[in-house]
């Protein structure tokens, strides 16, 4: 259901999306609407981050959101808010005074400002992005700690509170580095570091301070140093390449070039600092011209670059970002004729591809999260936690096949990247259809590559008419086979389609000598598609006899319809 309208070419679809979505799921433990119109109670609100950071923590989210300007009572609908309303400075007070009262200073991940149209009328919704309580660390506002009971406000109740105590999670990105001080780093890197940060906060005060602070004052206040030493996330991404040899398992990341044969051509190995090293990769890529057609009424084919450079940027900074560097392996970047494939050490925290597609996914931790969060400062990686999906988008606004993740080899996460069109058919369905979503164009991308999707999946599709065929060996529908080449091929599919349950058929009388219709449908009912009635089943295995008789390969033993036999004919 549609609670409001907003731009679909925005900046912040993504975010639009994700209000759509917590408003149809409505209120739970780490969601909060409030309509407040004219304001809210600061104090109120930090209550509220203590109890959804904590509820997050316990449901094994990331983080959780706390929205203002959505009307809490009758119609859902967004109403505006006049919350902190003026200049950007108010919110970054309002950011430090929180963090003042919070334990271990912590506060909101983002703060997005949304105009969502109802009746015609922009109205101003704010959503608070809320970290997670840290493992071991229950979140407290003002020496309290806070939880949810269905809507509201409790304190947390003590099992609660062991349980957030009893956990334990190692950030290895913040451990320190030993051996390691301000001398093992890049001047250049952290000279890098300062002016994307400051870009990055984009407040003049916060510019005039970092500019007033040492490098190592400067590290210390973004976590990367303590007490004089440097933490390994400092040494990934700053870190003076000389001195590597500090790491148990010196991070490197290596390009190859592989040619239409398979044969290597070329390699580069990149070692520490990692802030600059996907400009330098991405420099080794060759991005060519690709000339294609994404339907056939135009007369002139569309050009794009085979890879998108933020595609590129996000998945390799993912790379940096989630490797598991205690497991001493490489990161690798293998560049063939069509296509890319990057592989990094770990797991898929996720687990499956489908979880990160879907819109309110948030990620359940960070591997490591010192790392992360300074790449984020960095201006490296993404920060709604939806660079996967974006990924995504941009490959199916290409009418590109989209990317495909291997997480078949322990300890090894890989994703392939396309820079060609794989089946036309698919390229012109996603081009007639800009309405689908992007977990739909998901499983389209799996029947153009013959890979197998769950049969919920397959009624979904057939009942949209997108594909045909069998479980099994799946096609795109004839509604997007529009050249002769595409209707030939569907015919083919279905005329396959219709051999394999004759094949069956004759295959029983082979085994049984004789066969009713009874016998037929216990047969072949299951096999048949399920967006077909039960009637439509019935006539189709009339249908597939008459076929067959008139193919002279069967026939009746008497001319009776309710009692005769099937049988091979002879």
């Amino acid at each position: 259901m549609a609670y409001f309208e907003y731009e679909k070419d925005d900046g912040k679809a993504e975010y639009y999306e994700l209000l759509q979505e917590l408003m149809e799921r409505w209120e739970y433990e780490i969601v909060e609407f409030k309509s407040a119109t004219g304001g809210y109670s600061e104090d109120k609100i930090g209550q509220y981050v203590s109890a959804i950071s904590n509820e997050a923590n316990l449901a094994g989210k990331q983080y959780g959101w706390f929205v203002l300007g959505v009307s809490e009572t009758g119609m859902r609908r967004p109403v505006g808010t006049g919350f902190k309303k003026g200049p950007g400075t108010l919110m970054e007070r309002f950011k430090y005074m929180i963090s003042q009262n919070t334990t271990d200073a912590m506060t909101f991940l983002d703060i997005i400002e949304l105009y969502p149209v109802v009746d015609g009328e922009p109205k101003r919704v704010l959503m608070f992005k809320i970290p997670a309580a840290v493992a071991g660390m229950p979140t407290e506002w003002k020496t309290r700690c806070y939880a949810r009971s269905g809507e509201s406000l409790i304190p947390l109740q003590q099992y609660k509170i062991d349980a957030i105590r009893n956990q334990e999670r190692r950030d290895w990105s913040k451990l320190l580095l030993s051996g390691a001080t301000i001398e093992s780093l890049d001047r250049d890197a952290i000279a890098f570091a300062r002016e994307k940060y400051k870009e990055r906060r984009n407040q003049p005060h916060i510019t005039e301070e970092v500019d007033s602070l040492s490098d190592e004052e400067f590290l210390t206040k973004i976590k990367l140093m303590r007490n004089g030493q440097v933490t390994n996330a400092a040494m990934i991404l700053l870190g003076n390449a000389e001195y590597d040899y500090l790491f148990a398992n010196a991070p490197t990341i290596m390009w190859r070039l592989y040619g239409a044969d398979g044969e290597l051509k070329d390699y580069t190995i990149f070692r520490i600092p990692f802030i600059r090293v996907v400009d330098q990769i991405s420099a080794k890529i060759r991005n060519l011209t690709y000339r294609y057609m994404p339907n056939q009424l135009s007369l002139f084919p569309k050009e794009t670059q085979q890879y998108d450079t933020w595609l590129l940027r996000e998945l390799l900074n993912n790379c940096i970002a989630h490797s598991n560097y205690q497991l001493g392996g490489r990161i690798y970047i293998n560049e063939c004729e069509e296509s890319i494939n990057i592989t990094n050490p770990g797991d898929f925290l996720p687990q499956t591809i489908e979880t990160v597609l879907q819109t309110t996914y948030s990620p359940p931790f960070y591997r490591n999260q010192l790392l992360t969060e300074s790449m984020v400062n960095f201006y490296m990686i993404d920060t709604a936690t939806s660079g996967i999906k974006r990924v995504y988008r941009i490959q199916r606004k290409k009418y590109f096949p989209m990317p495909d993740y291997n997480f078949s080899t322990a300890n090894q996460v890989s994703v392939t990247v396309y820079g060609k069109v794989m089946n036309d058919q698919y390229t012109y369905i996603l081009y007639e259809h800009p309405e689908l979503d992007l977990e739909t164009v998901y499983l389209l991308d799996q029947v153009q590559k013959g890979q197998s999707i769950p049969k919920e999946a397959v009624a979904y599709l057939r009942k949209h008419k997108l594909v045909e065929g069998r479980v099994n060996h799946l096609f795109l529908s004839a509604e997007v086979a529009k050249t002769v080449e595409g209707e030939a091929q569907y015919i083919r599919n279905r005329a396959f389609d219709d051999r394999y349950y004759q094949d069956m058929i004759v295959d029983y009388l082979k085994k049984f000598g004789v066969g009713q219709k009874k016998d037929f449908r216990k047969l072949l009912m299951d096999k048949f598609p399920d967006v077909l009635t039960e009637k439509q089943k019935e006539r189709k295995i009339l249908t597939l006899l008459s076929a067959l008789k008139r193919q002279d390969k069967i026939d009746t033993d008497s001319d009776n319809p309710r009692t005769c036999h099937w049988v091979l004919k002879k």
